[in-house]
């Protein structure tokens, strides 16, 4: 089971909506920030504005119930002035003039709310279009050993989620961290003007909330940690196991499986249940200690009422007052995690901005228009690593039209060679030539024009099938997109398709076989007419009938065109104009079939082993 899809599952919230405390954090919190604070620079503005309006929906929305106890204040000093007889009752039109001015003011708040969140909205988007749009741009100029190195899963989930969650947090965070501080701040101020001493008494109340929030914050995460990592092996093992159920029934392992699901599913149940749990106790914590506060403040409030001290309505306010203060400190306690979380995918994000690029392409390039084909290695020397050569000294002359094989057993580096040829990668000493230039004067989109390459495994994308070949040359006409699929031998079989050339294919298509696939690659670089030829055991995974198709094909693609063939079946490049033959990095042989077979050195070893294997 694969450890990594394990370790990706993703946090879920909680009862209460608490989201797991197992966050993951930042390996440079402090640098990453700094680092996303520089990009938001350029909507400095922006961010002022959110702020300002920020705490202006906050001033408005605490001055409220201030407001309100006015109002309550006026609605009892009238009924007890009706029933001493010390006033005609209830002001009425004041009271009215109250409700107004409390509407007023969460109108107010509500239009300031309404615009930070708009123009939040606006800056958040433009970062995730500039992040989305920087690393698009990376990507092509990031060596290919970088994606060797890497999933294909790890890179989009740059542009995908880690692009999301520093979008969404930041969203959230911001304008919560803006607004909790500011209502904390002004909540805290009209408590103080309302009463100094039911103030102090409820502020003794905030440490024991502390104290148990970080009680249920230690116990919980340990448990929603577990949690996450039985949540991915369940997962995993459902994916594996699913995914290739026919080879389970067939060694008849189902019981073993269902096993290893319930230990499992076992864990998962148990850790899921605790951290859930001790998750659903921060909402009645909470709701505890509020009440407690409540009670102090009617308790205290009705004695200072009776000695004169407050009115009757300061006691509704400062009740709202204590409720309202401890939101902003949960919610500060969920941003914590919030932006845990936001600082980890943009590290991530700015991890990828920040990889080594490919050594720019030359100033002065030389021009591709006159390339005929021919090809040098003087002394190639290459390693992956600095410290591990694969390549110690390769040398070889290909002259233009020539048929040159590559062969050798597994980590020869017969594709390492084709890599250096199309500058995938960059030799570390010695030189590699087209047409008597080094590769490294010309261009790498230039160099690259002029060769085509048919690999053993396909790729085709989710377009019509006049498009799929139509990408080896983007401005060719649907006539010589025929003509490429027809000297391809491709064109009768997509006319017996229901749309022809205009139905749609993916890879994952399965009215189109494997081989069908490869032919419709090779009509793909017939069409773009490339100087020199890649072929990379293109018939290694067809049938018998379908080979001869593709190899007739290719035999029309190198027609004239200098092609270099990795060959794994020897049998297959029996015609070749030069047969390179590799071991360790190294050129141990070189020549054509029969020369080769009469040195009856390593080549002849190879071929003969084939061929004992076939009559076997």
């Amino acid at each position: 089971m694969s450890r990594e899809r394990q370790n990706k599952a993703p946090n879920r919230p909680g009862p209460g909506g608490n989201r797991a405390m197992a966050v993951e954090k930042a390996k440079d919190f402090k640098g990453t920030m700094k680092a996303l604070i520089t990009y938001l620079s350029k909507y400095k503005i922006s961010i002022f504005l959110v702020v300002i309006f920020s705490i202006g929906s906050a001033i408005f929305s605490i001055i409220g119930p201030k407001v309100l106890g006015k109002a309550t204040t006026e609605i009892y000093n009238g009924l007890i002035g009706k029933v001493l007889g010390t006033s005609a009752g209830i002001n009425f039109e004041r009271i009215a003039g109250i409700l107004l001015t409390l509407l007023g003011l969460y109108i107010i708040s509500m239009i300031f709310s309404y615009v930070q969140t708009w123009i939040m909205a606006g800056v958040t988007q433009k970062l995730t279009y500039r992040l989305r749009k920087e690393i698009s741009e990376k990507i092509n100029r990031v060596p290919l050993k970088y994606f060797e190195s890497k999933t294909t899963g790890e890179v989009l989930s740059r542009v995908t989620n880690d692009v999301d969650t520093v979008s969404q947090s930041l969203d959230q965070s911001l304008t919560q961290v803006v607004s909790s501080i500011t209502l904390l701040i002004g909540v805290l101020v009209m408590m103080f003007s309302i009463n100094v001493t039911m103030t102090c008494v409820t502020l003794l109340i905030i440490p024991l909330a502390f104290f148990l929030i970080l009680f249920v914050v230690k116990h919980s995460q340990k448990y929603f940690m577990a949690q996450q990592e039985y949540l991915g092996h369940v997962n995993g093992q459902v994916e594996e196991i699913y995914g290739g159920h026919d080879i389970v029934s067939m060694f008849n392992r189902e019981e073993i499986a269902i096993q290893e699901f319930k230990k499992n599913n076992d864990v998962l149940y148990r850790t899921a249940w605790k951290s859930q749990f001790f998750s659903g106790l921060m909402h009645p914590i909470i709701t505890f200690i509020g009440n407690i506060g409540y009670v102090v403040v009617s308790i205290l409030g009705g004695y200072m009422v009776i000695k004169n001290r407050i009115e009757v309505g300061d006691i509704l306010s400062f009740t709202q007052y204590v409720r309202n203060f401890m939101n902003p400190i949960t919610q500060i306690a969920q941003l914590m995690n919030l932006l845990q979380s936001m600082a980890a995918a943009a590290e991530r994000v700015f991890e990828f901005l920040n990889v080594e690029e490919e050594i720019p392409d030359t100033i002065h390039p030389e021009k591709t228009d006159h390339i005929v084909g021919n090809v040098t290695f003087e002394h190639v020397k290459f390693g992956y690593d600095k410290d591990k050569t694969i390549i110690h000294d390769f040398n070889a002359n290909v002259k233009k039209g020539q048929k040159i094989a590559i062969v050798g057993p597994t980590g020869a580096g017969k594709t390492t060679m084709v890599k250096l040829l199309m500058r995938f990668y960059d030799v570390d000493s010695g030189a590699i030539k087209v047409d008597g230039h080094n590769i490294k004067d010309y261009k790498r989109d230039d160099l690259r024009s002029q060769f085509g390459m048919v690999l053993q495994d396909t790729w085709l994308y989710s377009d019509t099938i006049r498009e799929n070949i139509r990408y080896g040359k983007l401005d060719a006409s649907d006539e010589e997109v025929e003509d490429a699929a027809i000297a391809a031998h491709v064109d009768h079989f997509i006319r017996t398709l229901p749309d022809g050339y205009d139905m749609v294919i993916n890879e994952e298509s399965d009215n189109i076989s494997q081989g069908q696939k490869q032919l419709l690659t090779i009509a793909r670089v017939i069409l773009k007419d490339p100087k020199i030829l890649i072929l990379d055991e293109a018939t290694s995974s067809v049938d018998t009938r379908t080979e001869i198709l593709i190899q007739q094909a290719m035999d029309h693609l190198m027609e004239g065109r200098t092609s270099f063939i990795i060959a794994h079946r020897l049998s297959t490049i029996r015609n070749a104009d030069l047969i390179l033959v590799m071991k360790d990095g190294d050129i141990v042989e070189q020549g054509n079939h029969d020369e080769l077979l009469q040195k009856n050195g390593f080549y002849a070893t190879l071929y003969n082993s084939q061929f004992e294997e076939v009559e076997e």
